[in-house]
C-alpha cells in the first residue's frame, strides 16, 4: 500500500529545479550494493521482541549514509531530516506515515556499527564487489597519509585533550589529531586504510597497506626507505617511492626530475582525500577516540570508492537488486 503524501512532499513533486543534492542522492542510490550491505549488518541489528521495538535497518543505514555525506552529528541527522524533502526521500520516511528516528537511535545504530566493526566489514564487501566488476586493480598501489584534526583546547567537560590524539610536525606547522593512513590502486581506488595518531610515522604503516600482489609501489619520501628499495627490487617489484635527500647527500637534479614524474602517477591517490575531507567535511574528527573515528573513516572510504567510479558502475543495476 502506498504511502500517504505530505503537502510539503507533493510541492516538492512539482518543483521545476533538480538540485545538486539530489542528483547526488539520487547517484548514490543506483550505485550503493544495499542489499549485500543490509546482509553484512542484520545478524547484529535488535529483533522485535518486549521492549522498544527496532526502526528499519535499512532506513537507519540510509541515516548513517547522510550524516557522512553531509558531516552530521546525530541530533543534526535529526533535524536534516525533518527539515529537508530531499534527505527524506533518500531516507523513504513520509512523515504523515513514518517516525522519524530520534537521535538517540541515531547514535545507537553508529555504535552497533563501531561495536562490531561492521563499517569495516562494509568497506571490505564494497572493495570485494568492485574487484569482480573489474573496478579495483591489483597491479599497483599508492600508499598516502592524512591528517584528521582533533581539538587541542582543554576547555571542554573533561578539561583535557582526546588522550589517543597525538601531534605531529608538517613543515613549519603543528597539527594535532589522528592520521588515516591508505592504500590504493593506480586510479585513487582505496583498498587498503588504516588509522593511528597523528604522530606514527608513515613508512610503519607500509606493509599494512599493501596486499601483495603489487608489481608496482608509489609513496611520496615519508615512505622511502633503502632497504624496503632493495628487497622489493629482489621480489621484481617497481619501488617508484619518491627519494628522500640527506643535510649531507641532498637529490640530485636529476633525482628531483625524477620525483616529479613519480608524483604526477602518486597524486590519484590524493583523489579519495579530497572526497572525504572537502566534499563530506571529515577533515576533523566528531568524536573522542580513535576507534569510533576509524569507523566512520572506513565507510567515508568505502562510499568514496563508489562515489570515484561512479559512471563506471551504474551500468552493473544488478548490484542494487
Amino acid at each position: 500500500m502506498a504511502k500517504q503524501q505530505t503537502f510539503a512532499g507533493l510541492a516538492w513533486q512539482q518543483k521545476g529545479k533538480t538540485t545538486r543534492r539530489e542528483r547526488f542522492l539520487s547517484e548514490m542510490e543506483a550505485i550503493i550494493p544495499w542489499k549485500q550491505l543490509l546482509e553484512l549488518i542484520e545478524p547484529h541489528y535488535p529483533k522485535a521482541g518486549n521492549g522498544r521495538p527496532p526502526l528499519g535497518l535499512e532506513k537507519m543505514l540510509r541515516i548513517y549514509f547522510l550524516q557522512i555525506w553531509f558531516n552530521l552529528s546525530d541530533p543534526g541527522a535529526e533535524e536534516a531530516i525533518y527539515d529537508s524533502e530531499s534527505m527524506r526521500r533518500f531516507a523513504r520516511i513520509e512523515l504523515s506515515e513514518d517516525k522519524v528516528p530520534d537521535e538517540t537511535s541515531i547514535l545507537n545504530f553508529r555504535h552497533l556499527l563501531e561495536e562490531h566493526e561492521l563499517t569495516k566489514a562494509m568497506f571490505e564487501r564494497i572493495n570485494g564487489l568492485m574487484e569482480d566488476k573489474g573496478l579495483l586493480l591489483r597491479s599497483g598501489t599508492i600508499v598516502d597519509a592524512t591528517i584528521i584534526a582533533a581539538p587541542s583546547s582543554t576547555k571542554n567537560g573533561t578539561e583535557s585533550r582526546d588522550p589517543e590524539m597525538k601531534q605531529t610536525r608538517k613543515g613549519k606547522n603543528w597539527h594535532f589529531g589522528m592520521k588515516v593512513h591508505v592504500g590504493t590502486d593506480k586510479r585513487g581506488v582505496v583498498h587498503s586504510l588504516t588509522a593511528t595518531h597523528a604522530a606514527t610515522a608513515d613508512i610503519t604503516q607500509m606493509n599494512a597497506l599493501l596486499h601483495g600482489e603489487e608489481r608496482t609501489i608509489f609513496g611520496d619520501q615519508a615512505y622511502w626507505k633503502e632497504g624496503d628499495r632493495q628487497r622489493f627490487s629482489a621480489a621484481h617489484v617497481r619501488y617508484r617511492v619518491n627519494r628522500r635527500g640527506t643535510a649531507k647527500r641532498p637529490l640530485t637534479d636529476h633525482q628531483k626530475k625524477i620525483n616529479q614524474s613519480r608524483s604526477r602517477h602518486r597524486a590519484r591517490g590524493e583523489h579519495p582525500f579530497r572526497i572525504v575531507k572537502q566534499l563530506w567535511g571529515f577533515a576533523k574528527v566528531r568524536y573522542r577516540g580513535i576507534a569510533k573515528n576509524a569507523a566512520r573513516a572506513f565507510a567515508s572510504f568505502a562510499l568514496a570508492n563508489l562515489y570515484l567510479m561512479r559512471r563506471c558502475i551504474v551500468p552493473h543495476r544488478e548490484w542494487c537488486l
